[in-house]
C-alpha cells in the first residue's frame, strides 16, 4: 500500500502549512504569510450562540443550503451591498467557506477533462480544486500591473472551456478589477455560453476610493454567474468556516448534490454566529478594516526602501502586495533564508503559478501597526541583504 497512486499526486501541496512549519522552527518569526484579519468576529456573532443552544432541534441536520433565516439575511445584505437581487433566476447556497463554494461549483459544471480559466497569478486552492475534479486549469497571464487581458481570456476559450475565474479584489496580487474590464469578461462568458466565476472573498477591503464592483449585478448576468462570499475575511470568521454562493437556480440541484455528499449542511452553530455577525453596527467594519488601510499606509512606506530590488505593483483592495524581487534567486529558497535569517515569513509566488521569476506575496491584514512596522522592517533588511550579497 505504500505504492499506492492517485490523483492527489498531481494536485500541489499548499504551502501555508509548509511555511508554517518554518516559522515554528524559528521561534520569534513575524508571519506576512497567511490571509487573516487580526480582529475577532463582532459580539453579536457571539450573542447568537445562546439562540442555537436553546432549540435542540439544532443538533440536527439542517437545510444544505443554509438555515433560512441566515439565506434571508445574506439577501439583504447581496441587495444593498453588492446590488445583487435574489430572484427566479438565482439563488444563495451556504457553505463551509468560499473555499468550499468553489470546490462545488467546478464538480456542478464540468466534466473530467474540461476547462477552467485562470489568470495569473492565481489562487492555488482554484488550481488545487480544478485538478482535483480531473479538469484542466488554463493559464492565460495578467498585464505588468496584474490586470485582467480581455483579448487573451477571449483567444483562450476552447470548445472544453466551463468557465472563467476572476479574483477582485485580488489574492495574490491586492488589485482591483474595474467595472468595464469585469462587464468585457461577464459578455464574453455569456456570448460564449460559458460560466463566470467571481470570487468576492475581499469585497469589503478597498482603499483610496476604489469601489467594489459584483459582476452579478451587472444587467443580464443571472444565468451564467457564478459568485462566491466568505465571513473569514471581513468578519474574522476564519475558524468558522462560513461562506455562501449566489448562482444560477439551474444549477441548485447539482451543487446540493455535491454539498450534500462532502458536508450535509455548514455547521449550524457557526450559522448561528454568521446570522449575528450581519447585524454588527457600521462601525465594527469601519473601524477594523480602518485599522488595516492605516497599516497599509505603512507598508507602503516601509517597501520603498527596496526600491530598484524590487517593482512593487500599486494593489487598491485585499490586504497584499505581490513583490517582484530583482534576483536569481529560487522564490522558496528566498522564503526559507527570510524565516531562518531574519525572522520573517512571505509566501513565494511560485504557489501563485508564477515561475518566470522570483515574486513574492506580502499579507499585512494580521498584524497591527508596531508588529507590522516591525515585520516589514525585518523583510525590507533581509530583502537588501540577501540579494545585494
Amino acid at each position: 500500500m505504500e505504492s499506492l497512486t492517485s490523483r492527489m499526486q498531481g494536485v500541489q501541496s499548499p504551502i501555508i502549512p509548509v511555511v508554517g512549519e518554518l516559522i515554528k522552527n524559528s521561534p520569534g518569526t513575524i508571519s506576512l504569510g497567511q490571509g487573516v484579519v487580526f480582529y475577532s468576529p463582532p459580539p453579536e456573532a457571539i450573542e447568537f450562540l445562546p439562540k442555537f443552544l436553546t432549540d435542540a432541534g439544532n443538533n440536527l441536520y439542517k437545510s444544505v443550503e443554509g438555515i433560512p433565516p441566515l439565506v434571508t439575511a445574506l439577501a439583504g445584505k447581496l441587495q444593498s451591498f453588492n446590488r445583487i437581487e435574489i430572484n427566479e433566476e438565482n439563488c444563495i447556497v451556504v457553505t463551509a467557506g468560499s473555499n468550499m463554494g468553489f470546490m462545488n461549483a467546478i464538480l456542478a459544471i464540468t466534466n473530467p477533462g474540461d476547462e477552467i480559466i485562470l489568470n495569473t497569478p492565481y489562487y492555488f486552492n482554484h488550481e488545487m480544486a480544478i485538478a482535483m475534479a480531473g479538469c484542466r486549469a488554463v493559464l492565460v497571464e495578467t498585464d505588468e500591473n496584474y490586470q485582467l487581458h480581455p483579448e487573451a481570456i477571449a483567444q483562450a476559450i476552447t470548445p472544453k472551456t466551463r468557465a472563467v475565474v476572476t479574483i477582485s479584489p485580488n489574492n495574490p496580487t491586492g488589485v482591483v478589477y474595474s467595472e468595464a474590464t469585469l462587464r468585457q469578461v461577464n459578455e464574453m462568458c455569456r456570448t460564449r455560453s460559458i460560466y463566470h466565476v467571481s470570487d468576492e472573498a475581499y469585497e469589503y477591503f478597498t482603499y483610496d476610493g476604489v469601489k467594489h464592483i459584483s459582476p452579478a449585478a451587472l444587467a443580464g448576468s443571472s444565468k451564467y454567474t457564478i459568485s462566491l462570499y466568505s465571513l473569514s475575511k471581513a468578519y474574522g470568521f476564519a475558524s468558522w468556516r462560513i461562506g455562501y454562493m449566489v448562482i444560477p437556480k439551474h444549477l441548485l440541484v447539482a451543487v446540493k448534490k455535491v454539498q450534500d455528499t462532502i458536508l450535509i449542511c455548514p455547521p449550524v452553530v457557526s450559522q448561528y454566529a454568521a446570522l449575528g455577525a450581519l447585524q454588527a453596527k457600521e462601525e465594527y467594519l469601519q473601524e477594523n478594516i480602518g485599522a488595516i488601510a492605516q497599516v497599509r499606509e505603512l507598508v507602503l512606506e516601509s517597501l520603498k526602501g527596496l526600491q530598484g530590488l524590487c517593482t512593487i505593483t500599486s494593489a487598491n483592495g485585499a490586504f497584499y502586495f505581490f513583490l517582484k524581487v530583482h534576483t536569481e534567486i529560487d522564490a522558496f529558497e528566498l522564503v526559507k533564508r527570510l524565516i531562518q535569517e531574519y525572522k520573517v515569513a512571505v509566501i513565494p509566488g511560485t504557489t501563485f503559478g508564477i515561475d518566470n521569476g522570483c515574486y513574492l506575496r506580502v499579507a499585512y491584514g494580521a498584524l497591527q501597526q508596531e508588529t507590522a512596522k516591525e515585520g516589514i522592517y525585518r523583510l525590507v533588511q533581509g530583502l537588501q541583504n540577501i540579494v545585494e550579497s
